[in-house]
This record gives C-alpha cells, sequence and structure tokens, in this order.
C-alpha cells in the first residue's frame, strides 16, 4: 500500500496517481521538440511499462499513462538515457511552452531557441524556488497566437513593428502591402494608402512587399503579457508598454517572479495577484529594478511552504 505521503512525493516528481491506481508519468520536453532517438525511447516505455499510449499535453509534455509503482525506477533510469526527466507538477516555474515559430513560415523569431534558454534559466534553475501558485510561461514566435501567450501568467509575442514612409508612395493602382496585411490595417484607394497602426499587429508581412520601400522595419522585439490564465476563471494577461529585446525579457521575467514570490498570498494565481495590487503598480515593479536589492532575501524567505497548485 503507498502512503499518501508517498504519492505527494512522487506526484512532486512527476508521476501524477490515475485511476486505475497507478501513475501517469509526466516527461518534459523543453520545448516541446523531442529528438527522434527520445521517441523512440518513449515509445519503448510506454510499451514496456505503461498502457501502450503517449499524451502530449497541453504545454506540450508528454504524459505515458500505466505505470505501475514498481515500475518507477526501471522507467526513470530507461528515460535518463535520452536525456529525458519527469516533473512539471507543484507550485513552481512549469515547463515552457513554445510555437514552431523558428520553422514556421510566419514566425518572427527562433521560439525554440527561447524558449530552451527560458526553461534552463527558469525551470530548472527556479525549479526548488516556492511560489504561491503554478507560474506558467508562453511564447508566441508571431501576432498569430497559436499558444496563446495572453493566458499564462508570463506571455511573450514576437512582433515587428513597420513604418510608412508617405512621400516614398507611388500611388501604385495595385499596393502589394494592403494585399498582405492579414487585419486590412492598410487601405487602399483612387486617393491613396492609409495605414490604421491602431489595427495593425505588428505582424510584419507588409515589410519589404513595397517596390518603393514604403513600408521598412521601425522596431523589433517582443510584446509581453502578465497575470494570464486559463481554466475556470481564465483571465487575459495585462500587456506592458512597448517592444522589449531578448535580454531584457529574462531580466523582467526574474523580477516578475520576485514580486510574485514577496507579494502574491499563498495559493493565489498571479493574475489575482496582479489584479490585487493594481496592474499599473505591478508592472512599475517589474519594470524597475528596485526588487533585485531584495533579491537574495526574497529567495531566501520561508513562503509559500505549500502552494495552491494541484497538478
Amino acid at each position: 500500500m503507498i502512503s499518501a505521503e508517498e504519492k505527494k512525493q512522487l506526484k512532486g516528481k512527476g508521476f501524477l496517481p490515475t485511476k486505475d491506481g497507478k501513475f501517469s508519468a509526466r516527461l518534459i520536453t523543453v520545448n516541446g521538440a523531442v529528438t527522434a532517438e527520445q521517441a523512440a525511447v518513449m515509445a519503448e516505455v510506454a510499451k514496456k511499462y505503461g498502457s501502450g499510449r503517449v499524451f502530449y499535453t497541453t504545454r506540450l509534455t508528454v504524459e505515458i499513462p500505466g505505470v505501475a509503482y514498481e515500475s518507477i525506477p526501471a522507467f526513470t533510469e530507461a528515460i535518463e538515457k535520452v536525456h529525458l526527466t519527469t516533473g512539471g507538477t507543484g507550485s513552481r516555474v512549469r515547463p515552457v511552452v513554445c510555437c514552431k515559430g523558428s520553422v514556421c513560415v510566419h514566425g518572427l523569431t527562433d521560439t525554440l531557441a527561447l524558449a530552451e534558454k527560458i526553461h534552463k534559466v527558469f525551470y530548472e534553475g527556479w525549479y526548488d524556488v516556492k511560489l504561491p501558485h503554478k507560474f506558467k510561461i508562453g511564447i508566441g514566435g508571431c501576432p498569430n497566437d497559436c499558444v496563446k501567450p495572453e493566458l499564462h501568467e508570463f506571455g511573450i509575442v514576437a512582433q515587428k513593428c513597420p513604418e510608412f514612409d508617405e512621400d516614398s508612395c507611388n500611388g501604385c493602382k495595385k499596393c502589394a502591402p494592403s494585399e498582405v496585411c492579414p487585419v486590412h490595417a492598410i487601405q487602399h484607394d483612387k486617393s491613396g494608402t492609409t495605414v490604421k497602426m491602431d489595427v495593425c499587429n505588428n505582424c510584419g508581412k507588409c515589410i519589404g512587399n513595397c517596390p518603393f520601400d514604403c513600408f521598412t522595419l521601425k522596431n523589433a522585439g517582443y510584446k509581453l503579457f502578465v497575470g494570464g490564465k486559463w481554466g475556470k476563471y481564465p483571465r487575459v494577461g495585462t500587456p506592458l508598454p512597448g517592444l522589449y529585446t531578448e535580454d531584457e525579457v529574462m531580466a523582467i521575467i526574474e523580477k516578475t517572479l520576485l514580486i510574485y514570490r514577496e507579494q502574491g498570498k499563498t495559493g493565489e494565481r498571479m493574475g489575482v495577484t496582479v489584479d490585487r495590487l493594481g496592474p499599473e503598480h505591478f508592472i512599475e515593479q517589474i519594470l524597475d529594478d528596485a526588487v533585485l536589492e531584495r533579491k537574495q532575501a526574497i529567495l531566501d524567505a520561508e513562503l509559500h511552504l505549500v502552494g495552491g497548485a494541484t497538478c
């Protein structure tokens, strides 16, 4: 008979109890991608130790159900040979989710590389840091929003902002940029071309499409959102002003985690923390470096010993 405490410990390691009295092993994929060798081993352990089936979760981890308690050591040893681990549970930074922007024709950045970088620094590096609740990070390679970054505690969306030079416009009868704009921000008629920047979603499709270079790159970077979540009470993340570089994104994630650990209440999702503190005040804090002076004290504090995450 497995004790409740032992089940809790196994769950913390990524072995989730299931209805049949066995366990579903949650494997971490770093950025949603696995090698052919890793995929082969996952199939092998699913047949040998599990139910023979493999599930991909909404966060691009892999779950193999049907693992008996007695098989957990052998299962773990087998996956470790191809550098796979279990985990992804608890009130901590969760595995990073990203789209396939690195290879997608719409991708504006190398999402897989960014996800791997964030995974190493914050999923692995902060693994033992207890938070009020789960902390999810989502990365979108363009404004198409395939992974819904705004519905994560920290959302990242790659963007390219165009600049329209009206003086260079030649009044073509057929405007190429207006034809590729997916949100119809570029209007073209006999009177000329107008651009509604409040409609533009910074997908960058228009850039380089005009033969007279009317649309050029103004700036590129990442749009950020904080406090989003799915579930019974969804909340769209609060957007931060402007765009940010990769280095700035890494710094803001760290400050966001510190503020959340310091000022979030145990069991409280970060969106609730943002609303309780006030979105403007929360964003003001994570864009300021003052919290870094308290970093070690925040990390050392005995906080959130039992977090709110149940899965």
